[in-house]
C-alpha cells in the first residue's frame, strides 16, 4: 500500500527518571509531554502542532510503503498487489507466552504500585539501574532488582532456542490507554549499555508494533519509507535482534491502541558489560542486583 502523508515528528530518545505520579484511574491527571511530544490530555492546550509522527495527517509529501510480517513465514508480505514480500529477521514471537491467569496476576501487582507519568500518554514503572545515556554514565542507585513475579517468566525465556542465556538487568513496564492517547514513537533503543536482544511480553489487548525505515530499503528495491507491521496479540512476547533491532525503528501508533494495554520489556547487557568487556566488574553488579528479584519500581 502506497500512502502519500503530510508532515513528520523526530524520533523518541531514551527516557530519563520517574515524574509524578499519574490519577488513580490511570487516566485523569496531567499530563508529562515535553516539547513536541504529546497525547490527549494535553493537545487541548498545546494544539496538534508537532503531533506524533504516527498520525498521517501530519506527515509531509511522503510515501510509504505498507508491509504486514508473517511470523510463520519470516516475511514482510507486502499490502500493494503484485508487489514483492521480502525476508524480515530478526523477529521471534511466541504466542500465548503466559497464561489468563498469569496476566490477571501481574497486571494485578503492577496496580498496586504507583505508576508514574512517562510521555506521549503513557504511565510507566522502571526496575533498573540509573542511567545517563548522553554521558555515558550508569550506577545501580536505588535499583534492588526485577519484581518477583519476573522470575518464572525470566527462566520460562530462557528455555526458547532464541533466548538462551538471556538475562535482562532492566525491566520496564508501560501502561497505554486509548483515553490519553497513549502511543510511542519511532526509535531504535540504546546499544552502549543494552545488548542484543529486546524482549516484550504484550498484555491486556492486542496491538500493532510498527518497524519502519525512513531512508528505504535498497536491497528490495524500495527507495522511499517502508512500514512492517508486526500484529502483537495479547499475552504473547516477542523480541526483537539482530537487524530488526538496530536497523529497524519500533514504535506504537496511538490509533493501533483499542483498549488498555500493558507491556514489559525486558533488556540484557551489552558485551561492554559482560565477562571480558571494559565495564564487567559492574555489568555483574547490576546483574547479581537485577536477579535478586526483590525489587519495587524505582
Amino acid at each position: 500500500m502506497l500512502i502519500r502523508f503530510s508532515g513528520f515528528a523526530p524520533t523518541v530518545e531514551e527516557e530519563t527518571g520517574p515524574m509524578a505520579p499519574d490519577g488513580a484511574d490511570g487516566v485523569s491527571g496531567a499530563c508529562a509531554c515535553k516539547g513536541i511530544r504529546r497525547c490527549l490530555l494535553c493537545e487541548k492546550f498545546k494544539g496538534n502542532k508537532g503531533l506524533e509522527a504516527n498520525d498521517p495527517k501530519f506527515l509531509l509529501s511522503q510515501i510509504v510503503h505498507h508491509f504486514l510480517y508473517n511470523p510463520e513465514m519470516r516475511l514482510a508480505i507486502s499490502k500493494d498487489v503484485g508487489s514483492a514480500s521480502f525476508p524480515f529477521p530478526g523477529v521471534f514471537m511466541r504466542q500465548n507466552f503466559i497464561s489468563d491467569e498469569e496476566e490477571e496476576e501481574l497486571i494485578r501487582c503492577m496496580d498496586q504500585e504507583v505508576w508514574n507519568q512517562s510521555q506521549s500518554g503513557r504511565r510507566k514503572q522502571d526496575f533498573g539501574p540509573k542511567v545517563n545515556f548522553k554521558k555515558r554514565k550508569v550506577r545501580v542507585g536505588r535499583f534492588s532488582g526485577l519484581p518477583a513475579l519476573s522470575q518464572k517468566l525470566v527462566l520460562r525465556m530462557q528455555q526458547e532456542p532464541n533466548l538462551a542465556g538471556f538475562q535482562p538487568v532492566e525491566q520496564c513496564n508501560l501502561d497505554y490507554h486509548p483515553e490519553r492517547g497513549s502511543a510511542i514513537d519511532p526509535h531504535l533503543d540504546d546499544s552502549w549499555l543494552w545488548g542484543e536482544r529486546l524482549v516484550t511480553i504484550n498484555m491486556l489487548s492486542d496491538t500493532t508494533l510498527t518497524m519502519s525505515l525512513e531512508q528505504g530499503l535498497p536491497e528490495a528495491g524500495l527507495a522511499e519509507e517502508v512500514h512492517v507491521a508486526v500484529h502483537l496479540p495479547r499475552r504473547s512476547l516477542v523480541a526483537l535482534y539482530g537487524e530488526a533491532r538496530h536497523r529497524w525503528k519500533h514504535g506504537i501508533h496511538r490509533t493501533d491502541v483499542h483498549e488498555r494495554r500493558v507491556c514489559s520489556t525486558y533488556r540484557e547487557l551489552s558485551a561492554e558489560f559482560l565477562p571480558g568487556g571494559q565495564q564487567a566488574e559492574l555489568g555483574a553488579q547490576l546483574l547479581n542486583t537485577a536477579l535478586s528479584f526483590q525489587g519495587a519500581p524505582i
